[in-house]
């Protein structure tokens, strides 16, 4: 019979794959920051003039839902202006259930704006500042032309008679402008 000596089996060095899988980690890491260095792009915020807001940085809640409702009616008004040849009234607009011009809950909750048609411009005055400033959208006569929305946060206002750019400025008007940069959600300014 022969008999057999007993081998010793030393474990497997761990120490050595640790090191390789640390090492390639290392390698991943550094090969995927550098790549998004790289193609990583400068962020640059447009600034907008003294007389200019921008639609989604400076305007309230009650604001943007009052500028984003007469974008959208912007395209009716021309479609009714074409069929009539003449600019449809706001209580026209009303009837039709146009926002903002139609009276219902959403209009109260966004300052009860009273609007009025003056010249080639609807001016909508706010009967809640604290909500919503009060609004004046000018009509193009191409209509391709953009929306030309102004705000006006003061209190008690009349709607202005003259509605070039320098006067409704002076009279503390801000021209509402969109910006479409690399950010597209809100920004909170801390």
């Amino acid at each position: 019979m022969s008999t057999s000596t007993p081998q010793v089996v030393r474990p497997a060095g761990a120490g050595h794959e640790t090191l390789y899988v640390l090492l390639l980690c290392l390698l991943i890491l550094s090969v995927a920051g550098t790549v998004v260095l790289w193609r990583s792009e400068t962020r640059e915020v447009a600034s907008v003039d003294s007389h200019q807001l921008d639609a989604r940085r400076d305007l309230t809640a009650g604001e943007q839902g009052l500028y984003a409702d007469l974008r959208v009616t912007l395209d009716e008004i021309r479609l009714l202006r074409e069929e009539a040849q003449a600019l449809p009234t706001p209580e026209q607009l009303a009837e039709e259930g146009f926002a903002p011009f139609a009276q219902d809950a959403s209009s109260v909750s966004r300052g009860g704006h009273v609007w009025q048609l003056r010249q080639q411009a609807y001016v909508g005055l706010s009967q809640d500042n604290a909500v919503a400033g009060s609004l004046l959208m000018r009509i193009a006569a191409d209509p391709s032309a953009a929306p030309d929305i102004w705000l006006n946060r003061g209190p008690s206002l009349a709607a202005p008679d003259d509605l070039s750019d320098a006067a409704l400025a002076s009279a503390g008007w801000q021209q509402v402008v969109a910006q479409f940069d690399a950010g597209v959600t809100r920004q909170h300014r801390h």
